[in-house]
């Protein structure tokens, strides 16, 4: 059996990929600004000018799964894309916070807000990061104008559901070769395995040599994912029915039916929201179809 690399042969080869990565977009330095919150420094981005925009990634990415709806968005809005906690270009570690934690990077959120002195925010989220933005306006409704959410894992809507049990454990199962890759820090293998896991086959394929990149540059966080003891925090209906602002529910029409099933139950929770399905995207929205997804995002901020 071929051994598996060090966590620390890996993050030498993640070192290497970041630095090729900053040569091929030629970005520099100076474009990324930084905050500390929470005791811990987030780096972010900002164009534009008027009512704020948060835009929040999901898992194996950062601030750059954003880059091209910067400058659509930024036409209208302050537009503010971070990187969360245990993300490129921030501290990575395989011992850091899981992309699971939606509690923490929730509060991170709102720590983003405050320090930055915004007031209430439009939030933007796919994802992982989309479940931190639903703690973050369950728990926070006084800081949000409006919420855009593409499929987060919230499975816990689905546990007190018919046949959402079943659901949950068929999702677990599928995801279950990935972590355990990331478990042997068998990285390579274990990110072709979580894309396909959550997009369907094919998709790590499909995915740019830039998008790999940044995957591999968030490798060590979903190694943390993997490695997390105990059960993530859920994200219940109970606390659904405190968000109060005008929320936009999407899905991908070609996501695996569990993020359909998500977001269903988020709509029967909800008391204030819209949705839209992508046509032929996957779970990924915001990258693989980002013209549908900045019209759909545009037009309902346009009605807040």
């Amino acid at each position: 059996m071929r051994a598996a690399p060090s966590v620390l042969q890996s993050m030498g080869a993640i070192s290497v990929l970041i630095a090729s990565f900053a040569v091929v977009t030629g970005a520099s330095a100076s474009e990324i600004k930084r905050i500390v919150v929470n005791g811990t420094e987030l780096a972010y981005v900002e164009t534009g000018r008027g009512a704020p925009v948060i835009l929040v990634h999901g898992g194996l990415q950062d601030y750059r799964l954003w880059r091209r709806h910067l400058d659509v968005l930024g036409q209208r809005y302050r537009v503010i894309a971070y990187s969360r906690r245990n993300h490129f270009p921030n501290e990575v570690s395989a011992s850091g916070a899981s992309d699971q934690m939606g509690d923490v990077h929730g509060d991170d959120l709102a720590g983003l807000v405050e320090g930055l002195a915004l007031g209430r925010v439009h939030v933007v989220a796919h994802s992982g990061g989309a479940l931190a933005a639903l703690f973050f306006a369950a728990n926070h409704p006084e800081m949000v104008r409006t919420l855009v959410v593409n499929e987060p894992p919230a499975t816990g809507l689905l546990l007190n559901t018919v046949g959402g049990p079943e659901a949950v454990a068929e999702f677990g199962a599928r995801m279950a070769p990935g972590r355990e890759a990331f478990r042997d820090s068998d990285l390579q293998r274990g990110l072709r395995l979580f894309a396909d896991a959550v997009g369907g086959p094919g998709t790590y394929d499909r995915r740019s040599k830039a998008e790999r990149h940044m995957m591999m540059d968030n490798a060590l966080e979903r190694m943390a994912d993997a490695r997390a003891a105990g059960k993530p925090p859920a994200f219940t209906c109970e606390m659904a029915k405190r968000i109060t602002a005008p929320t936009l529910l999407m899905n991908g029409e070609r996501s695996p039916a569990i993020f359909h099933r998500i977001v269903d139950e988020l709509e029967r929770c909800l008391s204030n929201r819209e949705r839209v399905v992508i046509p032929g995207a996957s779970h990924t929205v915001p990258g693989e179809r980002p013209k549908g997804f900045d019209e759909a995002v545009l037009a309902f901020l346009a009605k807040h």
